[in-house]
Formats: structure tokens, sequence, C-alpha cells
């Protein structure tokens, strides 16, 4: 599994109209003023392409911050 600060880079490479630097580790992702559900898919999509872990909607919405989410993904890798 990758570290958190490369995790929040592709990321934030994944969302094209994001700026680097947006996201951190204790930004509650949901809160961006550009989040969207096609964010959400993009975000989904990502996590199972680049760790082979499926994520869902629920999934999402139960991670507050981007720690969380990439917590989330370490214990399903």
């Amino acid at each position: 599994m990758i570290s958190l600060e490369k995790f929040i880079a592709h990321i934030e490479n994944e969302l094209d109209d994001l700026e680097p630097g947006t996201l951190t580790a204790n930004v509650n992702y949901r809160d961006l003023e550009s989040w969207s559900s096609m964010y959400a898919l993009i975000i989904i999509a990502f996590v199972d392409s680049e760790f082979d872990v499926t994520l869902t909607g629920d999934d999402l919405r139960n991670c507050n911050t981007i720690t969380d989410l990439h917590q989330l993904v370490k214990n399903r890798s």
C-alpha cells in the first residue's frame, strides 16, 4: 500500500478539476465545494483499478477524512 501522501496525490490527480494541495489527510472530502457523485464514482474506480479493492457508496459515506479512506483501503488490500 502506498503512503497517505501518495494516496492523496493520486486522488487529486484523478479528480481533474481539483487543484493540487486541496486535499489533506484530515479534510472531509465530502465537504469540498466541488464534491459530487461523479467524484465518488471516480474514487471507487480508482481504488478498484489501483489496489484491487472494492468500495461501495456506503464505504465512502462512512469515511469522514482522506485518512479514513486510506485506512479502509489499506485494511482491505
